[in-house]
This record gives structure tokens, C-alpha cells and sequence, in this order.
């Protein structure tokens, strides 16, 4: 039995120790907004937080999750994850918007970890791949995003 919390709720599920926490998340606790990419920890369309840190979730086994919190893009709910969406929506960053999430989940941890991160280096630190090739219009909305916090 492995137990921790999923975006602020206790969880104990019953499976393989080395299950990806992916395949836990959307197989066994139904929650898809969390993609399966390449399988490998490459693309990343499978970010998630894992005490606040991105990791990539379809390589990481459910046992590094005991006693700590998992937070999925369901999950990300506070101010910044909020200015971070509404910039993704205004810049239009998704076309088909299967790595959005990903996305998403991967640039809150960069702005957590170095809020005062220039929109250069936060794009060089993103990471993550989009099949669509939106990369222009991301660095728009993360250069948007970091300068309208800054303005704060």
C-alpha cells in the first residue's frame, strides 16, 4: 500500500511499487488531465509536481511518492497557476494542446523556484516538447506572464 496526498487529499492506493505514478494517476485514480507523451521522461506531457518539484511521471515509479504530495494540473490551483493559464489562454499558446498541461505544470515549478527568473533563462530551463511547434507563442506568454508578476 503506498500512501500520500493528491492534490491535498490522502490517497492510499494498492499497486506495483514500481508503477509509473502516470499509469496510477489515470488508470487507477482517474485523473486524465495528466498525458501520456513518449513513455521515456523526454517530452514531458507528463509533468506533474511531486512536492513541488516537476518531475516527469511516466518514469517515476509510485514509490517515490510515498508520504508526500502529488499535485496534477487538477490540482493547481493557486494565484500563479491562474496567471499562468490565463497567459497561456491570451497568447493562444495551445493548438492542439495535448502538451499543454505538461506545459503548464513545468513553468509554475520554474516561477516557484526563481520568481525572479528573466523570461530568457525561464525559457532556456523549459524543457519540455510540443509536436505542434507553438514555441514562439510560449516564449510570448512566459515573457507576458514573468513580466506582468514583476509588475506586482
Amino acid at each position: 500500500m503506498i500512501s500520500f496526498q493528491l492534490n491535498g487529499e490522502n490517497q492510499q492506493v494498492d499497486v506495483d511499487t514500481a508503477k509509473p505514478i502516470l499509469w496510477v494517476l489515470r488508470e487507477d485514480l482517474k485523473k486524465i488531465g495528466t498525458k501520456f507523451g513518449c513513455g521515456a521522461g523526454i517530452c514531458g506531457a507528463c509533468t506533474i509536481h511531486l512536492d513541488g518539484t516537476a518531475i516527469r511521471s511516466c518514469v517515476t515509479p509510485i514509490q517515490a511518492a510515498e508520504g508526500k504530495q502529488i499535485t496534477t494540473i487538477e490540482g493547481l490551483k493557486d494565484d500563479l497557476a491562474s496567471k499562468i493559464k490565463d497567459g497561456w489562454n491570451t497568447i493562444q499558446v495551445g493548438q492542439c494542446g495535448y502538451c499543454q498541461t505538461g506545459q503548464v505544470m513545468t513553468f509554475h515549478s520554474i516561477l516557484k523556484r526563481t520568481p525572479d527568473i528573466s523570461a530568457d533563462e525561464a525559457c532556456r530551463q523549459m524543457n519540455n516538447i510540443c509536436r505542434c511547434g507553438t514555441y514562439s507563442r510560449m516564449k510570448k506568454a512566459i515573457a507576458s506572464i514573468i513580466e506582468q508578476t514583476n509588475d506586482e
